[in-house]
C-alpha cells in the first residue's frame, strides 16, 4: 500500500508538472503570436510617430517622406536616393554616412543636424535650412542650393568655397541670403 502511495504521489506530481509546462507554453505561444502578429499586421497612421523612428542604416529611396516631423531621429547610414523630404523637419537628426543623392529637400528644415560624410549630391536644398548645423566632410556638388540658409553652419572650406560660385536667393522664413549665411566674398 504504502508503495502505491509512493507511486500515485509520484504520478500525481509528474501530471501536475506537465498541466504547469503546458500552461506556460500555451501563454509563451500567444505572447510570440501576439508580437509576430503586431509585426506583420499594418499599423495605423494614427498609432505612426515618424520623429520616434530611427532610421539608421535603412534604405529609403524612392520613397515620399514629404511634410512630415523627423526631429531628433537618425539617418545614420542611411540611403535616401530621390526620396522626397520637402517640407519636413529634420532639425536635430544625425545624418552621418548617409546619402542623400538626388533628394528633394526643399524647404525642408535641417537645422542643429550633425551631418559627417554625408553626400546631398545634385540635391534640391531650395530654401532649406542649415542653421548651426554641423556639415563635416558633407558633399554638395551639384545641390540646388537657392534660398538655403546655412547661418552659423560648420561647413568644409572646400564645400564652401564651390557653394560660393552658385549661391543665390534668400531664405523664405529668415530673410536671409544665402551667400551671406555662407561668409561668400
Amino acid at each position: 500500500m504504502r508503495r502505491w502511495g509512493i507511486q500515485n504521489s509520484g504520478i500525481q506530481y509528474l501530471l501536475n508538472w506537465a498541466k504547469y509546462w503546458q500552461q506556460v507554453g500555451i501563454i509563451i505561444l500567444l505572447c510570440v503570436g501576439l508580437t509576430m502578429g503586431g509585426a506583420i499586421a499594418p499599423t495605423p497612421a494614427a498609432w505612426a510617430q515618424d520623429n520616434k523612428v530611427n532610421y539608421t542604416l535603412t534604405d529609403l529611396s524612392d520613397t515620399d517622406m514629404s511634410h512630415r516631423d523627423f526631429s531628433g531621429t537618425s539617418f545614420a547610414g542611411g540611403t535616401m536616393r530621390n526620396t522626397d523630404f520637402e517640407g519636413s523637419n529634420l532639425s536635430g537628426t544625425i545624418l552621418t554616412k548617409a546619402e542623400f543623392i538626388n533628394a528633394n529637400l526643399k524647404d525642408a528644415d535641417l537645422s542643429d543636424v550633425f551631418s559627417d560624410r554625408v553626400s546631398f549630391k545634385n540635391a534640391t536644398l531650395t530654401n532649406a535650412l542649415f542653421m548651426e548645423a554641423i556639415l563635416s566632410s558633407t558633399d554638395f556638388d551639384g545641390a540646388e542650393i537657392t534660398g538655403a540658409d546655412f547661418s552659423g553652419a560648420i561647413i568644409d572650406r572646400y564645400q564652401v568655397a564651390q557653394m560660393c560660385k552658385r549661391a543665390t536667393g534668400v531664405n523664405p522664413v529668415t530673410g536671409m541670403e544665402t551667400r551671406d549665411s555662407l561668409g561668400c566674398r
